[in-house]
Order: C-alpha cells, then sequence, then structure tokens
C-alpha cells in the first residue's frame, strides 16, 4: 500500500493518483535519482563543514589558558 502525501490514506501500490483527493502519488525515478543525489552532495558538505570547523577550532588559542 502507498500513503497518499496528502491526505494520508492508503492506496494500492500501482496507482499514480490517490483515489481519494485525486492528488498526484507516483514519484517520477528521475526525482528520487535527483534527490538521492542531493543528499549525498549534503552529506559530504555537512562532513567538510564538520572538517573545516575542527581545523578551525584547532588554530584558535585555549580557552582555559591564561595569559599573564
Amino acid at each position: 500500500m502507498i500513503t497518499c502525501f496528502y491526505c494520508q490514506s492508503q492506496n494500492p501500490p500501482d496507482v499514480l493518483v490517490c483515489s481519494v483527493c485525486s492528488r498526484d502519488i507516483a514519484i517520477p525515478a528521475s526525482l528520487i535519482t535527483e534527490r538521492d543525489q542531493l543528499a549525498s552532495k549534503r552529506d559530504a558538505l555537512r562532513e567538510e563543514l564538520r572538517r573545516v570547523c575542527e581545523q578551525i577550532d584547532a588554530l584558535r588559542p585555549s580557552k582555559t589558558r591564561r595569559d599573564i
């Protein structure tokens, strides 16, 4: 069963349009591929940001050290 994104009704897995609200519920394969590629790029950017933040933190002076 496929759940409609709009009205949350259950539909058979082979339908393209919701039987209750008549909205499109099929997602084209090209959009799924694009979503997966974007998610992969997002994850890579998050990892790069994490590494850069670690490098910046390593360059900062320690907050616990007191200069007299």
